[in-house]
């Protein structure tokens, strides 16, 4: 793989699924991305008819093109981070999972991408022993939320007890941190709040941001990973790209909150979010207090300087 020459811009791989609608998968990843200043690029493992209302069709791409586009992408442009989103099938999670165990990275964020906001399955139910057993393991992060918490421990995680256990059975896959997002979960006072859970130190903490009330929230898992992994491209701590990629994602729901786009779950506007030069400066931690981390994000129309 080569890496980086001083200067040069990151570079951040998504592997996932499209979206014709535009609000989720590589779409989501590649606007995510450029609006936080890396180069994006892209491995397509499915192509799916969708919108707002739902998926209406799925074409999952053949693995030799999964193969081929990950060597095309690593042999000329080399990768900084790579985010998995949507894999499918159990043999492109089997083709992903072997080519990354032979190219490590660091900056690896896995999205178990299983089921759709409007219901419809995006992964076979038997890609998921290798989903646990070959790429988890080689993960920095990874980040179900609520039912792809449950899926992947096999019992329910709806409370914050729940979701402790589950990061706790998860990390044991081998990740170095969970993160289990909240938004499936009724606001706690008025927050959302994720559980972050580090294996090295098995430290449990929570990450809390305002509840943004509107339909308008397709594709935030996918807008959550890419934008981990465009901050953790960027050389930013992990711990504080979790925190950054929390504050992207609800600045771009609070952006796109009084969209009209479809009939359905809308989507969020990738570009509201405007992240500063300098990392102290936004999507970092605000205050922690009581296990409990405050995000701090601005309104859309606050003028950050930048």
């Amino acid at each position: 793989m080569k890496t980086s020459i001083g200067g040069g811009v990151p570079r951040v791989l998504t592997i996932a699924g499209s979206d014709s609608g535009g609000g989720a998968g590589i779409q989501a990843d590649l606007k995510t991305m450029h609006q936080l200043g890396v180069y994006g690029m892209s491995v397509v493992t499915a192509v799916t008819a969708q919108n707002t209302e739902g998926v209406f069709d799925i074409q999952t791409m053949p693995v030799l093109s999964v193969q081929r586009q990950m060597r095309a992408v690593w042999d000329d442009l080399g990768v900084d981070a790579v985010k998995c989103g949507m894999l499918a099938t159990a043999e492109i999670v089997q083709a992903v999972s072997d080519w990354l165990h032979h190219r490590p990275t660091r900056n690896l964020v896995v999205d178990p991408v299983m089921v759709a906001k409007g219901g419809a399955a995006l992964l076979a139910p038997p890609a998921m022993q290798y989903l646990r057993e070959r790429l988890m393991p080689l993960a920095e992060v990874v980040t179900p939320n609520l039912p792809e918490a449950a899926a992947l421990v096999g019992y329910p995680v709806e409370t914050l007890a729940q979701a402790n256990q589950a990061c706790h059975d998860i990390a044991a896959l081998g990740p170095a941190y969970v993160v289990v997002k909240g938004g499936h979960r009724a606001a706690l006072g008025g927050q959302i709040i994720d559980v972050v859970y580090r294996r090295e130190s098995q430290t449990v903490c929570y990450l809390a941001a305002p509840y943004i009330d509107t339909p308008n929230t397709h594709g935030t898992g996918c807008t959550f990973s890419s934008a981990l992994a465009s901050l953790l491209a960027q050389g930013w701590d992990t711990l504080e790209a979790i925190a950054g990629a929390k504050a992207f994602v609800s600045e771009a729901i609070l952006g796109g909150s009084g969209w009209t786009l479809g009939h359905g779950n809308g989507p969020t506007n990738h570009f509201a979010p405007r992240p500063a030069r300098y990392r102290p400066q936004w999507g970092v931690v605000n205050t922690y207090q009581g296990g409990v981390w405050q995000v701090q994000t601005k309104g859309v129309n606050d003028d950050d300087g930048t």
